[in-house]
């Protein structure tokens, strides 16, 4: 529930909102109890995962606030849709949604994986990322990347390995987490090209932890 809390704070007001993936729907709860929009579209590729959301937000859906919809990915969501949420989804996966519909006109991705792959495809698509740092949930991190369908935006290959904002303490938090990650399978047996590789990765980040790198 905490990764939860922490991503709604980056949700903005909007006329309306959408949520593929719902899960549970405590997301768009929080955005229709805080008045942060005016409608909202409920989404799951799964009937009966879709019901657990709908039980939550029975009273909304009964008004006509909230629809829920059975769909694979943004098939049904109108592209015109203030705000879109894809949250707990692999990057690729995200990805892959986005592929076969559009970038939403404003959007919230809190990918689990691949965070990369969704960032190089935003970038190359025109999309402007205004946000990028991880959550800090305990031990864990979670990403969130925001932004819009129309703008521009320019990543180092820092940043498409570790966000957009490098110098945020949790960029930072993240950052050592993983070189301590690396260091520890340095110590194991691999092949040389794989222990190179690794290497580099190790003295990148070494570097951009240091401000030698932006």
């Amino acid at each position: 529930m905490d990764r939860i809390e922490k991503l709604c704070a980056h949700l903005d007001k909007c006329e309306s909102f959408a949520d593929v993936g719902c899960d549970h729907g405590y997301c768009t709860l929080y955005m229709l109890k805080n008045g942060l929009c005016e409608s909202a579209v409920i989404s799951d590729i799964s009937a009966k995962c879709l019901q657990k959301a709908e039980r939550l937000l029975s009273e909304y859906i009964t008004c006509g606030k909230v629809v829920p919809v059975c769909c694979d990915g943004l098939e049904k969501i109108d592209e015109n849709t203030s705000q879109i949420l894809i949250a707990g989804m692999g990057g690729e996966e995200i990805v892959n949604i986005l592929k076969t519909a559009y970038i939403p006109r404003s959007f919230v991705f809190q990918p689990m994986k691949n965070e990369r792959k969704l960032r190089e495809y935003l970038i190359q698509n025109g999309a402007e990322i205004t946000l990028d740092k991880p959550l800090v949930i305990g031990d864990k991190f979670y990403y969130v990347i925001k932004g819009n369908r129309q703008g521009k935006s320019e990543y180092s290959e820092a940043q498409f390995l570790y966000g957009k904002d490098l110098k945020s303490a949790e960029t930072k938090a993240y950052m050592g987490v993983e070189l301590k990650k690396m260091q520890g399978y340095l110590a194991r047996k691999m092949s040389a090209e794989h222990r190179s590789e690794l290497e580099k990765r190790v003295r990148f980040t070494e570097d951009i932890l240091s401000g030698k790198v932006e």
